[in-house]
């Protein structure tokens, strides 16, 4: 009984001396079971999440598509366009006639181009979804223009002076069919934009003559002026459909006045161009015009005056808000 202790610390120290050699061989069995957690990654090759997983922006200019599940970015509701332009008239025809005189006016650009002293001009539009706003400004001065004067029954014909200053201001609602404004397109891309407003005439004349009358007489004529505002109802439409991505045509007409301001009142435009982007918001347009004007009052001693311009007109159209631009995403190598 006595050798039963010193027995079992013979059995335990034999096991103690045993277990590293067991251990080890588990660990040849199972190598898994066998590293310890702390010593796990040691000799490993280092893994990186896959390409597909990694996306870097590049700075692109074009538009990108959203990628399946992504959603698409919000639309502004609001947009508009600015265009600064100028109307260069190739022949201007007309007469004015102030208390029963008139006096006939025909011109070419170099003559029109003696008398100017000053032009100003521009159009633009402000829309929210398909309605929106558009006005147009035109004001011309032009000094004293060499004309015809014609008397009662012709027997009074020479040259006469006339002066001249006109603004025409439009102000239209509109609504948009098609694809908003834009200097970029696809080809193919349209828009029709019908209109109705009003048209305010604002006229300043004065006309200044020596007569040459029958038998060699010479009659002094005194200066006659005129000065006259009105409004005219008026619609209007346009129209634009790209060609390729940069290059667009454009149509415009309107009507104004419809005799409701006199015995003739009476306004229109026709236009047709083409237009080019020179930037992602900004167009160069280039187009032919004729503008129209007449208005007379009626009376025995009457006053009215005519303008029919046709010509060039160039113009830089801007453009704002709309879709904003989405950068293209790019995956790692």
């Amino acid at each position: 009984m006595k050798n039963r202790p010193s027995s079992l610390v013979r059995v335990l120290a034999g096991l103690a001396l045993a277990s590293p050699a067991l251990l080890g061989a588990a660990a040849l069995a199972d190598p898994a079971r066998g590293r310890s957690a702390e010593a796990s990654w040691i000799g490993q090759e280092l893994r990186l999440p896959p390409a597909s997983s990694a996306v870097a922006a590049a700075p692109e200019t074009a538009q990108a598509e959203p990628a399946p599940g992504e959603t698409a970015p919000a639309v502004n509701p609001w947009s508009g366009t600015v265009e600064l332009y100028g109307f260069a008239p190739l022949r201007s025809t007309g007469s004015v006639t102030i208390r029963g005189q008139e006096a006939e006016v025909d011109q070419d650009l170099g003559e029109i181009l003696s008398v100017l002293r000053f032009a100003a001009s521009a159009r633009g539009s402000v829309e929210k979804g398909r309605l929106g706003l558009q006005g147009d400004l035109w004001t011309i001065n032009l000094g004293d223009q060499a004309s015809r004067l014609v008397g009662q029954r012709n027997l009074f014909t020479t040259t006469a002076d006339v002066g001249q200053q006109l603004g025409i201001y439009d102000l239209a609602l509109r609504y948009r069919f098609g694809a908003r404004e834009s200097a970029l397109g696809k080809p193919g891309t349209y828009s029709v934009i019908p209109y109705a407003g009003i048209r305010l005439i604002d006229g300043r004349l004065n006309l200044a003559a020596t007569l040459d009358g029958p038998f060699g007489r010479t009659l002094l004529e005194p200066t006659r002026n005129l000065q006259r505002t009105w409004v005219q109802p008026l619609v209007g439409t346009q129209a634009t459909v790209f060609l390729s991505p940069r290059l667009r045509a454009f149509a415009r007409a309107d009507v104004g006045g419809f005799g409701l301001a006199g015995q003739q009142d009476l306004s229109g435009n026709a236009q047709v161009g083409l237009g080019y982007a020179i930037g992602d918001n900004t167009d160069l347009n280039l187009s032919w015009r004729y503008m129209g004007l007449q208005w007379n009052n009626g009376d025995a001693q009457s006053n009215g005056f005519a303008s029919y311009l046709n010509g060039i007109e160039v113009g830089v159209k801007f453009f704002f808000g709309g879709a904003p631009k989405v950068k293209a995403v790019a995956t790692a190598p």
